[in-house]
C-alpha cells in the first residue's frame, strides 16, 4: 500500500472507530475494538501484546504466541465487558520459531483479548488443542473479570449425567462467556518513569521481613478510606506504611499478586481462593485488589503502591507460584497453557492423559523446557524492572529445580537465575521442599538463595512447649544454623527464620489450640497440617480465664522474643505482632472473610497492644547491634588473651556447656553474644565493634536461678529485656553484678547487657 493510500486506510478507519461506541481507559475515552482486519506480520518478539506503532506510524498492538504444536492461532478481541460482549477473530498466520505472531492496526491500550489455539484432540498423547475455549495470554500485563468455572470452560464434557469424570471427550461449547480477557496495556507514560523511585536495598543481614496479604492487611484497617480497603492502593496509604515503619521491618513479602483463579470445589461451596496459590497469569497484578480498575489501571496502582513503600525505606518482595497453575490435573478447567500447548508445558506421566504432580495441586510445569523456562524468567523480570519489585519468594521452589526427576541443585532454573544479570541481584528466598519423592531440601540450595528454615520453626516451638529432648537443634537454630548453611560461601542470613507463616496457626493461636479447627473451610476438618507442635496452655480455644490469659501472653512474648534474638533473617507474620487470631484454623487459604482479615482493633486493646511495643523495641534493638545480625558465622574460638569467644553457651550454673549439656533436656539455656572483633568492616572500612549480650531462655514451668557468668564476660549486667512482665512499654534497666544469681521467672527470656 503507498503512503497516501496508507493514510487514507487509516482516516477512515478513525472516522469508523469514533463512530463505534466508545470505552474509558485510564482516564481517557479509547474507542471500541475494531472490526475483524487482517494481521499485519508484526514481529515475534516481544512475546505478549505489546502496544506500539507501526509500519507507517500506525498505532496498533503486536501480538505473539509461542504455541509449539498448533495447527493455527486465531486473535479474539472483544467490544467490551462482560459476556455480552461482540467478538471479532484474526488469524495469525506469521510463525516464527513456534511464535505465532501478528501486527493488528488500531488495537489501542484498554482492548480485551484472547486467543483460540487449533491442534489435535488426543488426550492419550497428552494433546488438548480445543479452539472452543478462549485462552488467556501467558504474557497479559492485565486481566479484566473473573473465572467462574462453569462446565463450558472444560476442555472435555464433564457434565454428562452418565459420564461426570470423563476427560477424553472434547467439549465443542464456546467458553468465552465465561472467562476473564487479558487486556493490552500502555508500557509508556508516567507510570513506566522511575525517576523518583529508590529502591531500600535492604542488605540481607539488615532485613527483617513481614508477610502479609494485600487484601487482609488492608480490609479492616480503620485509617484507610472504605473504598481503598483491600486494595493496593490502600497498602500504600500513608496509615498502612506509618504502622510498617513503627514496628520496624524492612520487607513486605506479599501473598501471591499474580492473577489467579479460584478452584471449583470451593466456588461450589460460597467460597473462593484467598491466599492466591492457583496462579493463571504471571504478567499481570491480581485484578480483584485494584482500587482504579481492571482494564490496565492496576498496573499502574501497583507500580504506585511499590514507589510508596519504597520512599519508607521498605521492600517488595513477591510470594510467586510458578510450580503450578489454576489449569490443575487432567480433570481441571482449559484456561490458558492447557489449551495452547499442554504437552509443551506440563509434566506428564509415561500415561500422558496423566499429569506429574509434584506440588499437590495436580499439575506442575516443566521447567526443563526452553519455552516454560523463558516464560518465567520473563515474568520475573518484569517484575523486577517494570514494576519495581525487589525479590521473590518461591512457592515450593524444589519443584522448580527438579531436572527430569530428581530435585537438582544444577538444574536449568537454578542456572539460569545464577547467570541473570537483573535476577542475580534481587532477593531470592526459596521454600525449600516439594511433596515429590526427595522434595525436602532445607539446607541444599546454591549461594544467592536464602530459605524458609522449618527447622528453626519448629525447635523454636518445640522449646516454648518444652518437648525438645535435648538443646542441640536450639543452640544451631538460635546461631543462624550453620549446620545448614555454612557450606559453598553462604552466610548466616540464608536462613529466614520464622515461628509462623500464612499456612499454619498465627502466633496467638499458637498458645491457644492444641488442635486445628478448620470447619468453616467445609471439609471436615481433614485439611490443614496435623503436626502443630502447639500447646494451649491448659484450655482449648479463647477462654475468660486471667492466668491462662496471662501465661498465653508471656508466650507470645517469649516466642517474638526469640525470632528476633537469633542469627538469621526473621519474618514476622502481619498481626502476629497484636495477637491476631484465626480462631483456631491453621489452613484459612479459603477463609477471605474477618477469619483472616487483620482485626485493627487489637492494637489499641490493652491486652495486647504491649505486645506491639516489646516487637517494635526488639526490631529497634536488632537494627542498631550488629552482633544480633551478623554477616558471618560465629566461631566460637577464643579472639583474645583473656579467652573470650564470640558465642558461648552457659548452664543456669553460670559455667559453660559442656558436651554432656548439650545432651540433656534441659529447660534453661543461656547465650552469650560477643560485640568485640565482629568480622566484617563498616561502609568506611573499620572495624565493628558493638555491645555484648547474654540471652536466658527459660522454657521451666518453675522459676529458675541462673549465675550470670563473671569475667571476661562481665563485670555486670543490665536487663534490657523481661518478658515477665506484661508491660513492655520501657526498659526494666536492672543491673545486676557478674556472679551474681538472678532469678528467672516461670517461661521467661531475659536480655542483658553485659558491661
Amino acid at each position: 500500500m503507498s503512503s497516501a493510500a496508507e493514510q487514507e486506510a487509516v482516516a477512515g478507519k478513525r472516522a469508523a472507530d469514533e463512530a463505534r461506541p466508545s470505552v474509558v481507559v485510564n482516564g481517557a475515552r479509547r474507542a471500541a475494538p475494531p472490526p475483524t482486519v487482517p494481521a499485519w506480520p508484526g514481529t515475534p518478539v516481544p512475546l505478549g501484546a505489546r502496544f506500539r506503532t507501526g509500519p507507517g506510524q500506525v498505532a496498533g498492538t503486536n501480538f505473539a504466541l509461542w504455541a509449539g504444536g498448533a495447527e493455527a492461532v486465531e486473535l479474539c478481541l472483544f467490544d467490551g465487558p462482560g459476556p455480552g460482549a461482540r467478538e471479532s477473530r484474526v488469524r495469525l498466520t506469521e510463525l516464527t520459531h513456534e511464535i505465532w505472531h501478528g501486527f493488528v492496526p488500531g488495537v489501542l491500550p484498554g482492548q480485551r483479548y484472547g486467543y483460540r489455539v487449533h491442534g489435535r484432540w488426543d488426550p492419550w498423547t497428552g494433546a488438548r488443542w480445543n479452539p472452543a475455549k478462549l485462552l488467556l495470554d501467558p504474557y497479559a500485563r492485565a486481566v479484566d473479570g473473573d473465572f467462574a468455572l462453569p462446565p463450558q470452560v472444560y476442555g472435555h464434557v464433564r457434565d454428562w449425567p452418565e459420564q461426570r469424570v470423563a476427560d477424553t471427550v472434547r467439549d465443542e461449547r464456546d467458553s468465552a462467556p465465561f472467562v476473564p480477557k487479558g487486556v493490552v496495556v500502555d508500557d509508556g507514560g508516567p507510570d513506566d518513569e522511575w525517576t523518583y523511585d529508590r529502591r531500600p536495598k535492604t542488605p540481607w543481614a539488615d532485613s527483617v521481613i513481614y508477610e502479609l496479604h494485600v487484601r487482609g492487611f488492608t480490609k479492616r484497617h480503620p485509617g484507610i478510606p472504605e473504598e481503598l480497603r483491600g486494595t493496593y492502593a490502600g497498602l500504600a496509604h500513608p496509615a498502612a506504611v506509618e504502622h510498617l515503619t513503627r514496628l520496624g521491618v524492612t520487607a513486605v513479602e506479599l501473598l501471591p499478586v499474580h492473577q489467579f483463579a479460584h478452584e471449583s470445589h470451593l466456588l461450589e461451596r460460597g467460597l473462593r481462593n484467598y491466599w492466591g496459590y492457583n496462579s493463571v497469569g504471571y504478567f499481570a497484578p491480581h485484578a480483584a485488589y485494584a482500587a482504579s480498575g481492571t482494564t490496565g489501571e492496576q498496573v499502574g496502582e501497583f507500580r504506585r503502591m511499590v514507589r510508596a513503600l519504597h520512599a519508607a525505606g521498605i521492600e517488595v518482595i513477591l510470594d510467586v507460584v510458578y510450580n503450578h497453575t489454576a489449569e490443575a490435573g487432567e480433570l481441571g478447567p482449559t484456561l490458558s497453557l492447557k489449551g495452547i500447548d499442554n504437552r509443551g508445558y506440563y509434566r506428564l506421566q509415561s500415561d500422558a492423559r496423566r499429569y506429574a504432580d509434584y506440588t499437590g495441586c495436580g499439575n506442575t510445569l516443566h521447567v526443563v523446557q526452553p519455552h516454560v523456562l523463558r516464560l518465567i524468567t520473563d515474568s520475573l523480570r518484569y517484575w523486577v524492572t517494570e514494576m519495581g519489585v525487589d525479590g521473590f519468594r518461591f512457592d515450593l521452589a524444589a519443584a522448580l529445580a527438579r531436572s527430569m526427576h530428581d530435585v537438582d541443585m544444577l538444574s536449568p532454573f537454578l542456572a539460569v537465575i545464577a547467570q541473570d544479570p537483573v535476577l542475580r541481584r534481587v532477593k531470592l528466598i526459596a521454600e525449600p521442599w516439594d511433596v515429590g519423592s526427595g522434595g525436602y531440601q532445607v539446607g541444599a540450595f546454591p549461594p544467592l538463595w536464602t530459605e524458609w528454615n522449618d527447622r528453626y520453626r519448629g525447635a523454636v516451638r518445640d522449646f516454648w512447649r518444652h518437648a525438645l529432648p535435648d538443646v542441640r537443634e536450639m543452640g544451631y537454630r538460635l546461631s543462624g544454623s550453620s549446620d545448614l548453611y555454612a557450606w559453598g560461601g553462604r552466610r548466616p542470613y540464608a536462613s529466614v527464620n520464622f515461628v509462623t507463616a500464612h499456612d499454619g496457626f498465627t502466633l496467638r493461636d499458637l498458645v491457644s489450640y492444641e488442635r486445628k479447627h478448620n470447619e468453616a473451610n467445609g471439609e471436615g476438618n481433614r485439611d490443614g497440617s496435623d503436626d502443630n507442635r502447639s500447646w494451649n496452655c491448659g484450655t482449648e480455644g479463647e477462654t475468660d480465664d486471667a492466668a491462662v490469659g496471662a501465661l498465653r501472653r508471656r508466650q507470645l512474648r517469649n516466642l517474638m522474643t526469640t525470632l528476633l534474638l537469633s542469627t538469621g533473617v526473621p519474618m514476622l507474620v502481619a498481626g502476629d505482632e497484636m495477637g491476631r487470631t484465626q480462631r483456631g484454623s491453621n489452613n484459612a487459604y479459603c477463609q477471605d472473610n474477618e477469619i483472616s482479615w487483620v482485626d485493627w482493633s487489637l492494637l489499641e486493646d490493652p491486652e495486647w497492644r504491649p505486645l506491639f511495643e516489646l516487637t517494635s523495641r526488639l526490631l529497634a534493638l536488632r537494627h542498631r547491634h550488629p552482633v544480633l545480625r551478623r554477616r558471618a558465622f560465629f566461631s566460637g574460638r577464643p579472639h583474645s588473651a583473656d579467652g573470650l569467644r564470640d558465642l558461648a553457651w552457659f548452664t543456669a550454673r553460670g559455667t559453660e556447656m559442656t558436651e554432656r549439656d548439650w545432651y540433656s533436656p534441659a529447660a534453661t539455656l543461656g547465650m552469650y553474644l560477643s560485640g568485640r572483633d565482629i568480622p566484617g568492616r563498616d561502609e568506611r572500612g573499620e572495624a565493628i565493634c558493638d555491645d555484648s549480650f547474654l540471652a536466658v531462655l527459660h522454657a521451666g514451668a518453675a522459676p529458675a536461678e541462673f549465675v550470670l557468668p563473671g569475667p571476661p564476660w562481665a563485670e555486670r549486667y543490665e536487663v534490657l529485656v523481661d518478658t515477665g512482665r506484661e508491660d513492655q512499654a520501657s526498659e526494666p534497666g536492672t543491673a545486676h553484678p557478674a556472679g551474681a544469681p538472678v532469678t528467672v521467672p516461670a517461661r521467661t527470656v531475659l536480655l542483658l547487657r553485659a558491661g
